[in-house]
This record gives C-alpha cells, structure tokens and sequence, in this order.
C-alpha cells in the first residue's frame, strides 16, 4: 500500500523539525510520498529535496498560501509553482509583509495583559523563517514559561477573538489559485471546513473557484470529522476536485497530527500530478519536479 501525505511543516515555516529531519521522520513512518508545505514561502524546498533524493521517498515542493474569500481566512496548499513567477513572488511578498507588521502589534497586546514577551523572544523561537507568525510568538511564551505550550497560548491569547488577536492581509483566493496556475502549479483547499470552517465555502463557492482552476480539496484531515469527511468527498465526486488527505503535520508543535494520520489515494495522487503536469505545460514556466 502506497502511503502519500500531502501537508507538513517544518522549521522553514512553524514545524519543528528540519526539512531534512522531516524527510527522515517520513521514511521512519513509512510513507512513500511527503509533500513539504511551508507558509507563504518555497523556503525548506532545496533541503527536503537533497534529504528525499538520499532516502528513497517521493517529495512533492508546495506551500500553504494565505488567503481570503468573502472575508473568511483559507489556506490555499499549492503544489509544484515556479515560486519565482513574478505575479506569485509579489502575492507571497506581501502575505509575508502582513505576517511581519502583525507580529508586533500583537506583541503590544500581550505586553499590555501583563507578559515579558519581546520581538527578540519571537525571533529566537525560529530566526530563520521568513514567515514568523502565530506559533512563532506560542513557543515565545512557552520558553518564557507563561503557557505550557502552543495549544494554551492560542487558547487564551492567539486565536481569533482572544485578546492578543491582531487580524492581517491575505491574499484573495479566486485571484491566488489563478496566480498558481500560472506559475505552473495546481491548488487545493486545505482543512476546508476544519476548526472556524468558513461559511463562505459551500458546495456552490467551491464549484465556482473549480470553474475558476481549484484542482482538489482536503477531505482527510484531523479537523474534520467523519461526516464531515464524507460531505466533502462526495462533493470532490459532484465537482471532479481532487480529494486528497494528509497531516498537517508540525512536528512537536502541533498534538495529534502525526505523519501519516491521514493519507492520500494514489489515485487521486495520480489525479494531482497530471494536473500538475498539464499546469505546467501550459505556463511554460521551469517548474519543480516531483524528487522520486
């Protein structure tokens, strides 16, 4: 049985594991194919590269774009774009400006509701990630021991509506899955209605973003439930979207997303690839290979 997980982290974004140590931790798990979806960033995608070309496993090069549709927050997996597309570059450019200007108002609110915390704190919790955000200000508090650890932190300050909560740009959906297109690449929704599901992502939105190029979406995931699940699969049948099934795995700092939870078909793997493959075709942009 092939075993294909198409969403992880690692230290190049809020993972906790190098791309390599990823790599390895996948091969360990027995997975056969890893896609390393670092956000708003192709940073990680050499490393992961090398590790998966010395070990044996399949590596799809994507990332996790921030994005929004009708005023709901999506995150837009994207697989295999030339990350260097100008129209591409810019959008990333400016979720990860919005990432930057967010962090230290955030850290204005926190400082106001009595913690220590510091922009020099944040930092050091991952220095060299060009997408700091959210978890990188959780394991900030964690060190400073003021939370036990990165679930606490969203839960009493981070999340929406908690009082260290600053909103921030992201890029609009329609328009990103486009730009992704272009690149090269194909899209799928990621945890589409996971925890906070967007109400604006029912069954007539996703048929209008799939006239619009959407390739798949993430039916397997951790934050749906079986019900869920089967709503969504059957509506990827209705649409002919790619229903594909992963982890978003973080290493140690996500609880109970680990590699391989979730898998992909290889079929619907198969299904993605080709559209991939045909993206890039038509872009005539120098996309990244599958490393098999």
């Amino acid at each position: 049985m092939v075993r294909i997980d198409l969403h992880t982290h690692s230290l190049a974004s809020d993972g906790t594991q190098t791309p390599t140590d990823l790599v390895l931790a996948a091969k360990a798990e027995g997975l056969d194919v890893l896609a390393i979806t670092e956000h708003d960033s192709a940073d990680g995608w050499a490393e992961a590269a090398e590790a998966a070309a010395d070990s044996g496993v399949e590596l799809v090069r994507g990332m996790e774009i921030s994005t929004r549709h009708q005023g709901d927050g999506v995150h837009l997996l994207a697989y295999l774009p030339d990350p260097t597309h100008p129209d591409l570059h810019e959008a990333l450019a400016a979720i990860l400006d919005g990432r930057g200007s967010r962090v230290p108002a955030m850290i204005e609110r926190l400082r106001e509701l009595g913690s220590a915390i510091t922009l020099d704190d944040v930092r050091r919790a991952n220095p060299t990630t060009p997408a700091i955000g959210r978890p990188h200000l959780a394991d900030a508090l964690v060190t400073l021991g003021e939370v036990a650890d990165r679930d606490e932190a969203f839960e009493r300050f981070l999340a929406a509506g908690r009082p260290a909560y600053v909103d921030r740009y992201a890029a609009p959906l329609a328009s990103t899955i486009d730009i992704v297109d272009r690149a090269g690449g194909v899209s799928v929704i990621a945890h589409p209605w996971g925890r906070n599901a967007p109400a604006s992502l029912d069954e007539e939105s996703l048929a209008a973003l799939a006239e619009g190029g959407l390739a798949g979406i993430e039916v397997d995931h951790e934050d749906h439930d079986p019900e869920t699940r089967e709503r969504l699969r059957a509506i990827a049948r209705n649409l002919a979207l790619v229903a594909t099934g992963s982890s978003d795995h973080h290493g140690a700092g996500k609880t109970g997303h680990q590699l391989g939870c979730n898998t992909t078909d290889p079929d619907e793997y198969e299904r993605l690839i080709d559209l991939a493959a045909a993206a890039s075709a038509r872009s005539g942009r120098s996309t990244p290979p599958v490393v098999r």
